[in-house]
């Protein structure tokens, strides 16, 4: 029977105590030397320890509950970190950090100068891949194993992937491929629950031990070299065996890509694991092994509601229950799905797309009114683009609700199947700018650099939640494709308006006259922009638009200033900022121009707050920008 682990229903509130995990602490050697009793006491000892840490810090939750057997039972079997694991997303590597070294640093993840939130290479040689984006493991895990096979090491390469993220077309260009290649590795499909196949309980699991014994292997490819000369029984052979798997287990898929599959096993029995680990670890050629888990395993309100506690907040040991407390602005995501459906309820045509991000998108609401005009094509960002061109092909409006960091996955898709073809579809961009904790995969800090070298595609930056809305509602009306590109987090406190009103394209709106030194402020840095205007007494102009540009207005403010000042949360190199000096240069007006972007750096993790001063966009960094001789600016670059 499997292990099941004690169920918790309540976060530690003082540090758990850990005998085994302590005598771990990164000697793996010890851990590898447990017998089954023991695997089981470190399993329960790294869930508490976990469930404490993650309390107190915040972070990604459900997911590393449900790889604790795994995350073992891998660094039992297997000599790492010279043996590769290559775990796919990394949301859930949280007890292979606990594992491996970092038990103690695990107080510090994803804070600045901590630990990051996913596997990362620089933070320890245990992380063999970094990692953010979905579907990329198989890949990444192929590429090691034909390296040790070039080199002619005997490693193990393991690939960790979960359900959602095989939907990615990526992990199946690469199963397809190790297929042909037929690489020594082993794929472990971490099902839990939420797409693939069904369990078939203890039928499944006592095959599953067959299929992976070296006998099995041994007389099912020996059979195959003696009936393969005689036809008839070849054939009978073959089709009796693909019966009784298609009876058992849904790994016909996988079989017939190449790989020999195994499964689906409990991916919360430890001896079974470890004792199926053994055996296909050993094993030629591409594996699969198919395990089921719970998502939060072992905390009850996880395992009840595995979206919510994906990730969790901070819990404050002393709450503020005052009611006078002012209420939080609306998060960007729900002014997004608020319009999404009041435009919904006045126009039939409008589809709702998201890749996989529906309740990080604010789509939730939109889901259960309109269920029939919305469609989540799971991790599967090209797709999600070309369905949406190929909607709007036939009269429908497609809406793409995608966060920055992704749509840069589906790249290609944008220019060849919507832009080149200047086809109505209105791409929501969430996440646009610096997101935090998440750090360097998920900015969103690429977007108006990638976007604005389009042609056909308009660029919204709307700079508080009021103007989202309006912007959100233009780019819907516009006969063409069109981004609006909004932060995360919380807006400023602006007024919503329930009336939407299609703002006229590529106009600026000028916020306050000043001289000398004119601020143009593309998207949410406006209070900061806003603070070192009233400092410097200049003009501030909310641009609203990354393209078209207000070209009259620049004109007139290049003309009546001595400075420029671009203000975008974006890359420096070809943002808006650059759309300036470009038009400006292009119309042969010559004035001092200074960027405030992001520099050509990965900014890592940490709070907002922190990573907007990392990068150099705050109001002194303005201030400094509107105040700086060009002589200074010129020894300073020159000292750098």
């Amino acid at each position: 029977m499997g292990y099941h682990p004690d169920m918790t229903t309540t976060f530690p509130t003082v540090k758990p105590i850990t005998p085994l995990l302590e005598q771990i602490n990164s000697d793996l050697g010890v851990l590898r030397s447990l017998g089954e009793d023991d695997l089981q006491t470190l399993a329960n000892e790294v869930r508490q320890y976990m469930l404490f840490s993650v309390s107190q810090t915040g972070g990604h939750f459900g997911a590393g509950l449900g790889v604790v057997e795994l995350s073992i039972a891998l660094h039992h079997v297997l000599n790492t970190p010279e043996d590769r694991i290559v775990w796919d997303v990394g949301h859930q590597t949280y007890p292979h950090k606990i594992l491996t070294g970092r038990m103690e640093r695990l107080a510090t993840i994803r804070q600045a100068e901590g630990l990051s939130g996913f596997p990362k290479r620089t933070e320890s040689g245990f992380d063999t891949f970094g990692v953010g984006h979905s579907s990329t493991s198989i890949s990444a895990a192929m590429g090691m194993a034909i390296a040790a096979n070039q080199q002619g090491l005997d490693r193990k390469v393991v690939a960790v992937i979960g359900d959602g993220a095989i939907t990615g077309g990526m992990a199946f260009e690469a199963l397809a491929h190790a297929g042909h290649v037929r690489p020594n590795m082993l794929v472990i499909l971490n099902d839990n629950q939420m797409s693939i196949g069904h369990n078939t309980g203890g039928l499944a699991n006592y095959f599953a031990k067959i299929w992976a014994s070296p006998t099995y292997i041994a007389l099912r490819e020996g059979s195959k070299r003696i009936l393969e000369h005689v036809r008839t029984a070849w054939d009978f052979a073959k089709k009796t065996e693909e019966q009784m798997k298609s009876l058992v287990a849904p790994g016909m898929l996988f079989e017939e890509l190449g790989f020999n599959y195994v499964g689906p096993l409990d991916g919360h029995d430890l001896p079974q694991l470890v004792q199926t680990l053994e055996a296909m670890i050993e094993l030629k050629g591409p594996q699969l092994l198919h395990i089921r888990t719970v998502k939060g395993k072992g905390f009850s309100p996880a395992e009840s509601d595995p979206v919510g506690y994906h990730a969790i907040n901070k819990i404050e040991a002393n709450p503020d229950t005052s009611t006078s407390k002012k209420p939080s602005p609306p998060k960007y995501q729900d002014v997004f799905g608020r319009w999404l459906c009041d435009t919904a309820a006045t126009d039939n045509r409008l589809i709702g797309i998201t890749p996989a991000m529906c309740e990080g998108s604010g789509m939730v609401q939109f889901s259960q009114e309109y269920p029939s005009r919305y469609h989540d094509v799971a991790i599967a960002e090209q797709h999600a683009v070309t369905l949406a061109a190929g909607m709007a092909c036939d009269g429908l409006k497609p809406v793409v609700a995608i966060y920055s960091t992704f749509l840069q996955r589906a790249y290609d898709q944008l220019i060849h199947d919507v832009a080149l073809q200047n086809l109505d579809v209105t791409f929501a961009i969430d996440r646009g700018g610096l997101v935090g904790q998440d750090g360097a995969t998920h900015h969103g800090v690429y977007d108006l650099s990638y976007l604005r070298c389009i042609p056909n595609m308009i660029i919204a930056c709307p700079s508080n939640e009021n103007e989202c809305r309006q912007l959100l509602h233009t780019a819907y009306q516009h006969d063409g494709p069109a981004a609006v590109r909004y932060p995360r987090g919380a807006g400023t406190g602006a007024l919503i308006e329930e009336e939407m009103t299609a703002l006229p394209i590529g106009e600026a709106v000028t916020l306050r006259t000043g001289h000398n030194v004119a601020i143009l402020n593309f998207g949410v840095l406006l209070e900061e922009a806003e603070a070192a205007a009233r400092v410097l007494k200049a003009t501030l102009i909310d641009m609203r638009w990354a393209k078209p540009l207000d070209e009259t207005l620049l004109l007139q403010v290049a003309r009546s200033h001595d400075r420029l000042i671009t203000v975008e949360e974006n890359a420096l190199a070809g943002g808006a900022g650059s759309a300036v000096a470009e038009f400006l240069s292009g119309a042969n007006i010559e004035i001092e121009i200074r960027h405030i972007a992001i520099p050509d750096a990965f900014i890592h993790h940490g709070s907002q707050t922190e990573n907007r001063r990392a990068a150099g966009l705050t109001c002194d960094d303005i201030v400094k920008a509107g105040t700086l001789t060009a002589a200074s600016a010129e020894a300073l670059t020159n000292i750098v």
